[in-house]
């Protein structure tokens, strides 16, 4: 048999018996190629191009030779039907790889692929039904040209190219995608179908239809379909953007990081591995450049059999590592045998950090699989911590416990090894431990046994160890007889059951006052109360409970002083509990030597229960109405200043300093005029011109004293010269002031001042208490007197700015009463304005600052003052208020 082929001047010249195909160049009559089949063939049908034929053997079966190809590859036609009389061979010039075999009743698709993964080969792609008497002439593009029985021609479009559809025109053929369309009437089609045609686009390699079909469907099980196809077909670059358009990230990123590689078996096993091809990609990488590849792929995949198998052809050194990853492997489902086998095998002798893992896991192993001394011994030679506590596991679990504990022990995990050592009795090494040991279940499991033991000062340790307050308590005081730990650690740790148990302690050793405290701290008020009862303890009972007591609690003890006519305990409890009418009768019934605490009691009373009728009754009481013996006024003072009727306690501080002053009490009678000034301020209630008059005289007295001792003997004389204009206010030292002023006043040149004075000395009722020394001083002063007098400095008024002497505290021009300096006793200049922070008195910058020089007090309310804390004010309006005193 010959055919000729014209355009490439090929003939293939077919031997049918012999099963020989020859191939020769008609231009040169030159033999190309040669294909022997095992059998004989029958029919042969070479593409247009003469560079594929299909032949059809005496067999019936069908192959598809290559017979310019290099390796005379020939391919078996899969699912070929022997019934089968002629192949046809796609004519239009993209779709060079498609071809149809056909009988009477059918028209069989078949793809050839050259380039895949799987290297080339024929797919099926499906059948058509040919109709009656039709002869297949002529396919292009899936439309068959067929010779009916008349001799004329016919089309039949094949069902395995659906996704097309065909018109004709004069001069050419075109295609057109119909998968969707809007046209009225046009077909819509299903997802089944249109899936079923992406299955065939994909099979006849027509990628572009499949992508139009891909973004129909819309949903990523096509786009997947698609993405299998480009791996399959090694179409790298359309792969990425199928899977770039389903969202598979990883996919992406894995092609683009093979899409440089040149080598065909390697590119080609890398995506077999994406499509989970391992044998084949095994097979693909073992062809190509990198044969590693393929052992680092079973690495990957921990196919550890395979990849010990390729170590020994590829890599021999990367046996120990690979070995001892199996093992870990096999140590993790359970087959220790094979574990221990592969960790020995692991062993490489020279690295430090390998050779270590594996010979933890040759530990572990032995011992789980019984040679016990073996594992041990090496887990304990082994520098990890973690390894001991490992094999100390195993060994626990396996009821080996004196080598569990010793491999804690060794590990360093204390707690753990004592634990263990707990569970087979080793109380010695428990005890050596227990200074590591933290867990306090442990001390407490060694103190139980202590105290079994009857040691029971280690007991009482442990127990202290293990926070077991009540159990530390209970040793103390039961076999320890030392109550003084127990109450100890009854007061830090404030255990109720405790102090019970102190309690009956102290009870037993008829300590009832002990025994109350304690009950008392262990909520336990009606026991304790009835004790103190009992034995006459309600004082200690009061004093414990005090702070704790509830209402019933404070109307049982009253009740109980009640009766045994102990008033001020009565009253103090009757008050706690609200009964305040009872309280105060109490408070009065008090006898002379607790006067004084139940008259403060009395007043807190009534002060709480602002009750008008009890107050009336106290005031009758300290006014002495009711017994005929007044009290003292400051208790009446304190009465008002609870009742917080200042006006009338500005009254009665006015008395009191008055009394005070009369008993020569010169600073407490100024401290208490002071406080009452200051209450009344921060009330913002107007000053009593007669205490503010009595603080000024009081204040210039105490200012003479800080003057002499500056050595500023002038200010001293003014300040004693306004006091002397006053003397009557001091009646306990008249003679003595009279005499400081005559000296001063002679000291600072102001001899008719002192020569006034003087005068009043050799009064008949004074002259007698003079003192001797300045008597004859006196007298001559008298007999010879000098009228000489140093004029007073004049300073500017703050309010009006009439000038007049800097002593002066009335204004001639707006008869105002002025502010004076707390440092001087000088009224105040606007120029020159500060306060003190804490009184918030006024003093003269410039003086103040001086005094602090040397003093570190405030004159007026001696509190703490420095330099850095008073500051000159430049504005003194808020201070310069017309005549804050009732007049």
């Amino acid at each position: 048999m010959l055919i000729r082929v014209s355009n490439n001047c090929v003939s293939l010249h077919v031997s049918s018996q012999s099963g020989v195909i020859v191939c020769i160049l008609v231009e040169d009559w030159q033999m190309l190629t040669e294909y022997r089949h095992p059998v004989g063939i029958k029919k042969v049908f070479p593409d247009p191009n003469g560079t594929r034929l299909a032949f059809i053997d005496d067999k019936s079966d069908g192959f598809l030779l290559s017979p310019v190809a290099v390796n005379d590859s020939h391919i078996e036609i899969p699912s070929f039907s022997p019934t089968i009389t002629g192949v046809l061979w796609e004519t239009w010039p993209s779709d060079k790889g498609v071809f149809v075999s056909f009988d009477d009743d059918k028209v069989y698709t078949y793809a050839m692929h050259k380039n895949t993964i799987y290297g080339p080969r024929v797919v099926f792609v499906g059948s058509t039904k040919l109709p009656f008497s039709h002869k297949p002439l002529l396919l292009y593009n899936g439309e068959l040209t067929c010779q009916t029985q008349s001799g004329k021609t016919s089309s039949v479009a094949l069902s395995t190219h659906t996704f097309l559809t065909h018109t004709h025109s004069p001069s050419a053929h075109t295609h057109t995608f119909l998968t969707h369309t809007h046209s009225p009437g046009a077909h819509t089609h299903t997802p089944e179908e249109l899936g079923k045609q992406l299955t065939q686009a994909l099979m006849l390699k027509r990628f572009p239809e499949a992508w139009e079909l891909c973004k129909v469907l819309g949903g990523p099980a096509g786009w997947a379909e698609m993405g299998r196809s480009c791996l399959i077909h090694m179409e790298v670059e359309l792969a990425v953007r199928v899977f770039r358009m389903s969202g598979n990230v990883g996919m992406v990123m894995s092609l683009q990081g093979i899409k440089g590689i040149e080598d065909r078996s390697l590119l080609a096993g890398h995506l077999a591995m994406f499509l989970n091809d391992y044998n084949l990609a095994q097979d693909l990488y073992l062809e190509s450049s990198c044969p590693n590849t393929a052992l680092e792929m079973r690495r990957d995949l921990q196919h550890w059999d395979s990849a010990l198998m390729l170590a020994k052809r590829l890599a021999e050194d990367q046996i120990p590592f690979i070995s001892k990853e199996y093992a870990v492997q096999l140590e993790f489902i359970g087959d220790y045998v094979n574990a221990l086998s592969h960790y020995e095998k692991g062993m490489t002798h020279n690295n430090k950090e390998h050779d270590e893992a594996c010979q933890g896991g040759v530990a572990r192993m032995s011992i789980r699989m019984g040679d016990i001394r073996r594992g041990a011994a090496q887990a304990i030679s082994h520098p990890s911590r973690g390894l001991k506590k490992d094999c100390g596991v195993i060994l626990e679990n396996m009821k080996q416990f004196s080598e569990a504990a010793q491999l804690y022990e060794k590990g360093q995990y204390y707690d753990k090894a004592a634990s263990v050592y707990i569970r087979c009795k080793n109380w010695s090494k428990v005890g050596e431990l227990l200074p590591q040991v933290s867990s306090p279940k442990i001390h407490l499991q060694y103190a139980k046994a202590k105290e079994v033991d009857g040691k029971f000062k280690e007991a009482a340790q442990a127990y202290e160890s293990a926070r077991d307050w009540d159990n530390v308590i209970r040793v103390l005081l039961d076999h320890l007889n030392n109550p003084e730990d127990a109450v100890r650690i009854v007061r830090e740790t404030q255990s109720i059951d405790g102090a019970k148990m102190v309690a009956r302690f102290f009870l037993r050793l008829s300590d009832y006052g002990s025994a109350i405290q304690f009950l008392v701290l262990s909520h336990c008020n009606d026991e304790a109360f009835q004790l103190a009862q009992q034995h006459g303890q309600m004082d200690s009972y009061a004093d414990i409970i005090s702070s704790e007591a509830t209402q019933e609690d404070y109307q049982s003890m009253a009740l109980y002083f009640q009766g045994e006519n102990k008033h001020l305990q009565a009253g103090r409890f009757f008050h706690k509990c609200g009964q305040y009418s009872k309280a105060l009768k109490h408070f009065l019934k008090c006898p002379n030597t607790d006067d004084n605490l139940a008259i403060e009691m009395a007043i807190e009373t009534v002060g709480q229960a602002k009750d008008e009728s009890l107050t009336n009754e106290l005031i009758d009481y300290l006014m002495g109405e009711s017994d005929g013996m007044p009290k003292d006024p400051k208790y009446l003072f304190r009465l008002y200043m609870g009742l917080l009727q200042y006006r009338e306690a500005a009254c009665t501080a006015i008395i009191i300093a008055r009394e005070e002053q009369s008993a020569g009490n010169y600073r407490t009678a100024h401290d208490v005029l002071f406080s009452m000034y200051t209450e009344l301020q921060t009330q913002k209630i107007r000053i009593p011109a007669e205490m503010n008059t009595n603080l000024m005289i009081l204040h210039s007295y105490i200012l003479v004293k800080i003057h002499v001792k500056r050595g500023e003997h002038l200010n001293a004389a003014r300040m004693l010269i306004r006091v002397s204009n006053n003397i009557s206010k001091f009646p306990s030292h008249i003679v003595p002031i009279l005499t400081s002023a005559v000296i001063e006043c002679h000291r600072a040149g102001l001899r008719n001042s002192s020569f006034s004075f003087a005068a009043m000395l050799m009064r008949p009722e004074y002259r007698h208490k003079i003192d001797p020394k300045y008597r004859k001083k006196i007298e001559a002063m008298v007999r010879r007197p000098d009228t000489s007098e140093i004029e007073e400095e004049t300073t500017p008024c703050p309010y009006c700015g009439f000038t007049l002497p800097q002593c002066e505290l009335i204004c001639p021009g707006c008869k105002n009463n002025l502010p004076y300096c707390i440092a001087t006793g000088h009224h105040m200049l606007k120029e020159d304005w500060s306060v003190c922070p804490h009184c918030e008195f006024p003093a003269l910058y410039s003086q103040l600052i001086l005094l602090l020089e040397t003093d570190s007090v405030c004159p007026m309310c001696s509190e703490t003052l420095s330099v850095n804390q008073v500051e000159k004010m430049d504005d003194c309006s808020s201070f310069l208020q017309p005549d804050q005193s009732e007049h």
